[in-house]
């Protein structure tokens, strides 16, 4: 099947939300979303995903066109577009803030997409990396467990401080609607074979108000009730940062293990605005129901390391009222993924993130599964005339 008409039409769309970007003013916020569409081309990552990979270094994509993305979004349907204020190099995606811009960062990324997402009416989400951060690792190496691809920071005084600070600037200066916050669970202590840093050690005592008894005569209880506290100072400082810079920031948990007994019944869910099920099956979203606030919206996530096949979980969570996420590793250069590479495709053709993405900008532009993607929009197949 010939692509030369729609990746055309793509490129017509690319040229046009460039030309708007040199001149478009900030737009106000759209309003909130009845459905939540969501997508992430993640910065995270280099290509080719996360798994026995490091972080992207830093500077990797700083030359990413904020106008080429949002038209990416656009494309898929998106509503909700989530991107990063930091990434877990622990650098910034938006210039002159109290975070280290991307190094060799081209554009004010995340304003430049804040302003052009909310002109095609998209709410734009940034994100935090909470228990890893290379950079902050790397200048505190008496505060982190190292710099492994893995949760590594223990949440200290000063650490809790760096990361107010860095929600309050983000959320105060950039326009973004709120943001995801990943990875808020305890230190994995790989670099010390599993001892305590001094650091946690008196964070421990000033939590729990006793000594510290030693790594071999923790308990189970007492390593869990420690563990619930540290995230619940976490989150609050994360909720207080945000609500203190604006009091209508979306707060977006992603949780790769709901039932785990660090967070479960925590006030973190309770209280937060947006919770996803990482692992993306249904029956963790049933099971955090009675945990979460009347307020709280779930999500689900499709993802290659969770191994969810779109065809069954996209319907699925529609028929349950449940908001709908996906992410992948970003292209090799743009850090865009070319859409017409495999759009046109049926969907039983493809495997992986070129699958899921696919079922979801069907989902998200209202088609069925069946539909095919011609010069530039969906077509539902003709019934074949009954005889």
């Amino acid at each position: 099947m010939r692509l030369d008409r729609p990746a055309l039409l793509f490129g017509i769309l690319l040229s046009m939300a460039i030309i708007r970007a040199t001149h478009a003013d900030a737009q106000p916020a759209p309003a909130p979303v009845d459905e939540i569409k969501a997508y992430c081309i993640d910065f995270n990552w280099a290509p080719g995903g996360r798994r026995h990979k490091p972080f992207a270094s830093p500077g990797r994509w700083s030359e990413a066109e904020p106008a080429a993305h949002v038209a990416w979004y656009k494309a898929v349907g998106a509503n909700v577009l989530q991107t990063f204020c930091v990434s877990c190099n622990g650098y910034a995606w938006y210039k002159d803030g109290f975070i280290p811009e991307q190094p060799g960062l081209k554009h004010d990324f995340l304003r430049e997409v804040v302003g052009l997402g909310h002109e095609q009416k998209m709410l734009v989400m940034g994100y935090f990396c909470v228990g890893a951060n290379t950079k902050w690792g790397t200048d505190h190496p008496d505060l982190s467990y190292g710099t492994p691809t893995t949760y590594h920071i223990p949440y200290t005084d000063e650490y809790l401080d760096y990361l107010e600070k860095s929600i309050t600037d983000a959320v105060g200066t950039t326009g973004i609607d709120g943001f995801m916050f990943d990875w808020l669970w305890m230190p994995r202590r790989q670099s010390t074979q599993g001892k305590w840093l001094d650091c946690e050690k008196k964070l421990y005592e000033q939590l729990m108000n006793e000594p510290f008894p030693g790594e071999e005569l923790l308990t189970k209880e007492q390593d869990t009730a420690y563990s619930r506290r540290a995230l619940d100072s976490c989150w609050k400082t994360i909720r207080d940062a945000a609500r203190k810079a604006n009091p209508r920031c979306i707060l977006w948990l992603t949780c790769n293990n709901v039932k785990h007994p660090h967070v479960v019944h925590s006030d973190m869910f309770k209280e937060v605005d947006w919770l996803m099920n990482e692992a993306g099956d249904m029956r963790g979203i049933d099971a955090v129901r009675s945990m979460v606030g009347e307020h709280t919206r779930l999500i689900t996530c499709l993802a290659l390391w969770n191994g969810q096949d779109a065809i069954k979980v996209v319907p699925e969570a529609i028929k349950a009222g449940v908001g709908l996420y996906g992410f992948t590793a970003p292209g090799a250069d743009s850090g865009l993924v070319p859409l017409e590479r495999f759009m046109a495709k049926p969907v039983s053709e493809l495997k992986g993130d070129e699958r899921s993405i696919s079922v979801l900008a069907r989902a998200y532009h209202g088609a069925s599964v069946e539909a095919l993607w011609k010069d530039g929009r969906f077509i539902e197949p003709t019934p074949e005339p009954q005889h």
